[in-house]
């Protein structure tokens, strides 16, 4: 005669297979459905990135046949024709304001686009700013130009030290001098100057007949 535990056992493990098994009839398609979704995303993805890659580099080439236009009135019209939307149109604007030999009306519109697209990253838009300000001139207010600059002269902005340095020839142009060389000081000791802007800050401080500190 068989053991009774061992008959319990084997019929307990046939009613656990059973029904195991209805579950897999009534729900298995849900785990077919989600392995096809996390098949199907990674794809997808792997799809995007290739996708964007070749986008980007369709952009550059564009705008490398674009600067080959034989004189710059065609490469200006060359560029501002490569279709572009987001951080690539506010690179092919940037691009167009940086023209020396462009149309300064042309150049500030460019700017003010990029500057005022709420959408791009602040390394674009404070760029635009700063391009702006130092290509407008005296064509825009100093009040005008101040308010711009102490938007993105902020700790933590990408382009500080250098909106910084203008805020400091603003205040020359103000008849600030004193202002200036404040300002120029802190820029010589800052260590996320350039070393470029650091010792244009202290020529400045020279020419303003301010001498130099003892850091």
């Amino acid at each position: 005669m068989s053991n009774p535990e061992s008959f319990i056992d084997e019929v307990t493990e046939e009613v656990r297979r059973d029904r195991l098994f209805r579950l897999m009839r009534r729900y298995g398609w849900i785990a077919v459905v989600l392995v096809l979704l996390i098949v199907g995303g990674a794809a997808w993805n792997e799809w995007r990135k290739a996708e964007t890659t070749a986008a980007s580099r369709a952009f550059g080439d564009a705008l490398m046949a674009a600067l080959e236009a034989p004189d710059a009135a065609a490469r200006r019209a060359a560029v501002a024709a490569v279709p572009a939307e987001g951080s690539r149109a506010a690179l092919r604007d940037l691009m167009l304001a940086s023209d020396p030999a462009g149309d300064r009306a042309t150049a500030l519109a460019a700017l003010e686009r990029v500057a005022a697209d709420a959408t791009l990253a602040p390394s674009y838009r404070d760029l635009a700013v700063l391009r702006r300000v130092i290509l407008a001139g005296t064509e825009l207010p100093l009040a005008e130009r101040r308010a711009a600059l102490d938007g993105i002269a902020a700790p933590g902005r990408p382009y500080r030290t250098l909106a910084l340095e203008q805020i400091a020839y603003l205040d020359i142009e103000a008849g600030e001098p004193a202002k200036a060389i404040e300002t120029l000081r802190s820029l010589a000791q800052d260590q996320e100057a350039t070393e470029g802007l650091r010792r244009r800050a202290e020529q400045m401080i020279t020419a303003l007949g301010g001498g130099t500190q003892a850091g």
